[in-house]
């Protein structure tokens, strides 16, 4: 009898898809026509106590908070703007009701960002802590960002640093890794694993380069579980390939001078829940995209026909390879 684990998170996902409509899955999320010139996103995220978040990493504020961002960056992967989110959550009857508080205090102080309500939800029973959010947010028809339309020739763009959140969580799993590193360096490392920021501000820029440019086509999603994974994810759902330079890929300055290069490139590139958002579109409005975000944006590829996906250094610290969503994290 085959069992989960023997066909692993993607081979489960292949199996599951048969029972949606091949229209609506594939992204970060699920876009329903609902009237003219306006379309419903929908994301569901499920965080699970001793998986996604623990007392020894995360304050239960620390997890309304990232368990809410989850969310939203899965929206702002769609191009859409939140409308709300419901909140299931899985309690076990000895939990502590200020734990309960607490993450709903955290939910509340991110949501308040981009005047986004808890609307809804239930509460269960469960022998296991879990937390299941519905995301609801809403976009025109041409903004919607899909990952099947990377084209030949387009740049890839990240939005900002990678590799943060993973390194803020091996500190609160082992502080003793950081000795070298100054209390704010430490903390700025931490705050990126507790508190990360959906890139929702990036719609806003994109919008500005499209209403000048509306024949422009882009793709993209969120690197929430990784940037090799993202590219990956693209390149599959398009058909294409890429290359990747590994010396463009903005990381933390502090990594210089704690981890040897290829530990600061897996972190990068399979650390993950640094959230922020992976995209492909033309040369040109690429520059200019990234010239209007922060100093962390870059440019760290180009899209090709070759349908592998080929990280190479320029200074050859690093032998070439070819990535694969084997090497990155699975949840079986």
């Amino acid at each position: 009898m085959t069992k989960v684990k023997d066909i692993g998170e993607q081979g489960l996902l292949a199996k599951l898809h048969r029972f949606c409509p091949a229209e609506i899955i594939g992204d970060d999320a699920a876009v329903l026509d609902t009237e003219p010139g306006k379309c419903l996103v929908v994301t569901t995220d499920v965080l699970v106590d001793g998986v996604h978040f623990s007392d020894a990493t995360t304050s239960p504020e620390d997890a309304g908070w990232r368990a809410a961002a989850a969310n939203l960056s899965d929206l702002a992967a769609m191009g859409a703007a939140p409308l709300g989110i419901t909140v299931g959550l899985g309690l076990n009857g000895d939990l502590r009701v200020s734990w309960v508080e607490g993450l709903y205090q955290g939910m509340t102080e991110c949501l308040q960002k981009y005047n986004t309500a808890i609307v809804g939800g239930d509460v269960v029973r469960s022998p296991v802590t879990t937390i299941s959010i519905t995301a609801f947010g809403q976009v025109a028809p041409l903004r919607i960002i899909h990952r099947s339309a990377a084209q030949v020739g387009d740049a890839i763009v990240v939005t900002g640093i990678h590799g943060a959140s993973h390194a803020g969580l091996q500190l609160l799993l082992h502080p003793e890794l950081g000795y070298n590193l100054t209390t704010a360096e430490k903390t700025a490392l931490i705050q990126a694993h507790q508190r990360p920021q959906p890139r929702l501000d990036v719609l806003l820029i994109l919008q500005e380069i499209l209403a000048s440019q509306p024949e422009i086509t882009f793709a993209g999603m969120d690197s929430s579980d990784g940037l090799a994974d993202a590219v990956l994810q693209i390149c599959r759902a398009s058909r294409v390939g890429a290359i990747i330079e590994s010396t463009k890929i903005p990381t933390s300055p502090t990594f210089e001078h704690w981890l040897t290069p290829k530990q600061a490139l897996d972190y990068a590139l399979y650390g993950g829940e640094d959230f922020e958002l992976v995209l492909c579109l033309p040369q040109k409005p690429a520059k200019t995209l990234v010239q209007k975000l922060s100093q962390h944006a870059a440019i760290i590829g180009t899209i090709t026909d070759s349908l592998q996906v080929l990280l190479y250094n320029e200074h050859q610290k690093i032998p070439d390879q070819v990535l694969s969503l084997s090497q990155g994290f699975q949840h079986f």
